[in-house]
């Protein structure tokens, strides 16, 4: 099923990601501070200032830095100012890309990722040149190993729309309003939730078949979650078994 095949792609990307979390924090107290900016700072009001929170404290953010963040996000601190900036481009073979990012000086995010883009075989795009191929959706990913009947009898009876069972767990998709009721549906029957959150997934996914695209894709993707104001990179691309396999062994 696709879902492995999305997987793995998934697995790769983390993989690079791990080796470098320098800006994670920063990254998601930005988070944090929109969020409660946004919806205030009662997360049980405010679904994407839960998600923050939860992302957050799984990456051990020290609470005290969370509870100013929140501050800040509400006006009771003075600090930077951010505002959300969405980008679209183009990849290898004219994958579709979405950069969500927080900056607090757009004269400066802006040309730094259009070079990234364009250094890295790929282009700016124009407001909504890529947007149409994507939905917002809920995703909830569930770690362990998952019975995919059951999974999807709990996850519809919760309000779900999919499940994707693959060999680490299951992602779960949602509308994106009724995310945190089928998580918490979920964690009662004792699932084990490894994140929740807000995503755009691509409606049509474009097939890379060849080992050295794959790389360059990998490597633009990388370097444009590395920049300090990205806070998340969304792709409609997807590896060929054979892409997936030689990935693999290449990480061995």
């Amino acid at each position: 099923m696709s879902g492995h095949s999305k997987w793995a792609n998934i697995k790769h990307r983390k993989a690079a990601q791990d080796s470098k979390k320098g800006n994670e924090r920063q990254k998601l107290i930005k988070a944090i501070i929109i969020a409660a900016k946004e919806g205030g700072g009662d997360p049980g009001m405010n679904v994407r200032l839960k998600a923050a929170l939860d992302r957050a404290r799984a990456a051990s953010v020290p609470n005290d830095s969370i509870t100013r963040a929140i501050k800040r996000g509400t006006g009771e601190l003075e600090g930077v100012s951010y505002e959300e900036l969405i980008y679209e481009g183009y990849g290898v073979d004219g994958v579709a890309i979405i950069c969500e990012s927080l900056t607090d000086n757009r004269n400066r995010t802006t040309p730094e990722i259009r070079a990234i883009l364009e250094r890295n075989g790929g282009s700016m795009g124009t407001a909504g040149s890529v947007a149409w191929n994507f939905e917002r959706k809920g995703t909830i990913n569930i770690d362990g190993e998952i019975n995919e009947d059951q999974l999807m009898e709990d996850a519809l009876d919760a309000g779900a729309e999919d499940v994707a069972v693959h060999d680490e767990g299951a992602v779960v998709t949602t509308d994106p309003s009724s995310m945190m009721d089928v998580r918490g549906a979920l964690e009662k029957k004792g699932y084990k939730i490894a994140d929740a959150e807000v995503t755009y997934v691509p409606k049509n996914t474009v097939t890379i078949d060849n080992i050295d695209k794959a790389h360059k894709m990998l490597k633009l993707i990388d370097l444009l979650e590395s920049h300090d104001d990205i806070q998340n990179v969304y792709a409609n691309f997807e590896f060929t078994d054979e892409v997936n396999e030689a990935l693999a062994k290449e990480g061995e």
